[in-house]
């Protein structure tokens, strides 16, 4: 889906940025990080380690995306919001690849081993990290 697929289809509208939100999610994405690292990794945690450092990391990028005065109501425009409009190809390509790793573990009950959580978990902080600076850099 490309961006102005995702405005046709009411995905995606234009917003004034709203400092307040901005900072709120941002402090309920680290949170949601603090509460995954507290979980102990075991075969009974795994998924649920993933599925909060994931909205962790969707939160963040909804911070991002309404500083840059777009509010996105699907994961996949997200994807599309930091390919076309912030040209950070690698992390769009990332992000969507986590995002069909989250989809398979919350809709089709994929089952993940303990060292393929550990790598994950580290992917979505690097990628987390990233988008972070993306939010503290000035406009």
């Amino acid at each position: 889906m490309d961006w102005r697929e995702c405005i046709k289809k009411s995905l995606i509208k234009e917003i004034k940025k709203d400092d307040n939100l901005i900072i709120s999610l941002s402090k309920s994405s680290k949170n949601k990080l603090i509460c995954s690292n507290i979980l102990e990794l075991n075969e009974k945690t795994a998924i649920s380690k993933i599925s909060l450092a994931y909205d962790s990391l969707r939160e963040l990028l909804e911070a991002l995306s309404l500083k840059k005065g777009y509010k996105i109501y699907n994961h996949e425009c997200y994807t599309t919001f930091l390919k076309e409009i912030l040209n950070e190809n690698s992390k769009a390509e990332e992000f969507d690849n986590l995002r069909k790793i989250r989809n398979a573990i919350n809709y089709y009950g994929k089952d993940v081993s303990i060292q393929n959580t550990k790598n994950i978990l580290n992917r979505i902080k690097k990628l987390k990290k990233q988008i972070k600076n993306l939010i503290n850099t000035k406009d």
